[in-house]
């Protein structure tokens, strides 16, 4: 099998953030990181991150039997904490969540942390390699608020947003931040140029229980009227929060297409 262990121990990420007149330090401390090489020509990498609950192996032997030859996948665990949705009950999750939606308050600091491990995970791939983020769920809504990163040029707490990102994709998921976004980008010439640089590919199941199929939708439009250009969306007939062959398909197409990737279908 193609898939590599590593990063066993773990990587830690630290956030500071201003409460009061005082700054309050927070750790994250990220699970495994399971990579699946390339069979082929290495011209690209993505960032693949799992849902709520879940970690990177059960996303490595997904991303393992698809027909891209080209693309190195990189899928990091989250780190286990404790989820407000859940009651507190802690579990592997990319930042703490009280909803499934747009409407619930933003986690800045959960959010900065797992952005920033994998930009960090992306900046030492070569530089002739194109690199992406994509994901399912929350997931999916890390890959998009790594995009908005990107186009500001700026995590949420101001530091700087290091990766040259080339694709996003989002399955099943939402926008976090949406309701400032638009703004955000206005403000600046270079936000706008990069936010229309960007080809983000979302899809969702018009069946979907938990991530609800509007708010897959009220995301794709937050992000075209904040000046990102070029995003696509597509829905899916009685398709629950879960991912099937024909919309992996649809991935794999965007994919070699946006990426120019040789000897993919």
């Amino acid at each position: 099998m193609d898939t590599l262990i590593a990063d066993i121990e773990g990587t830690f990420i630290v956030i500071a953030a201003e409460v009061g007149s005082r700054t309050v330090r927070r750790t994250f401390e990220f699970g495994k990181t399971y990579v699946v090489r390339p069979k082929g020509k290495h011209q690209a990498t993505l960032v693949w991150l799992h849902g709520l609950g879940d970690n990177g192996l059960s996303s490595s032997q997904l991303l393992e039997s698809l027909p891209l030859t080209n693309i190195k996948w990189i899928c990091p665990t989250a780190p286990t904490r404790p989820v407000a949705l859940l009651g507190g009950f802690p579990c592997t999750a990319w930042f703490d969540v009280g909803e499934l939606s747009e409407d619930g308050p933003d986690d800045w600091e959960g959010l900065d942390a797992s952005a920033s491990h994998i930009a960090n995970l992306l900046s030492t791939e070569p530089a002739d390699v194109k690199v992406g983020v994509g994901g399912f769920s929350m997931g999916a809504a890390i890959a998009q608020y790594s995009a908005t990163c990107f186009a500001m040029g700026r995590y949420g707490n101001g530091i700087p947003y290091p990766v040259n990102l080339r694709a996003i994709i989002g399955l099943s998921g939402w926008l976090p931040g949406s309701r400032s976004l638009r703004n955000k980008i206005e403000v600046s010439h270079e936000a706008r140029r990069r936010a229309a640089s960007l080809p983000i590919l979302l899809c969702h199941g018009i069946s979907d229980d938990v991530v609800l199929w509007k708010y897959g939708e009220k995301s794709a439009q937050s992000l075209s009227s904040a000046g990102f250009r070029y995003v696509a969306f597509k829905s899916y007939d009685g398709l629950g929060h879960y991912t099937v062959p024909r919309e992996m398909g649809e991935v794999c197409t965007w994919l070699s297409s946006r990426l120019g990737l040789e000897g993919s279908s």
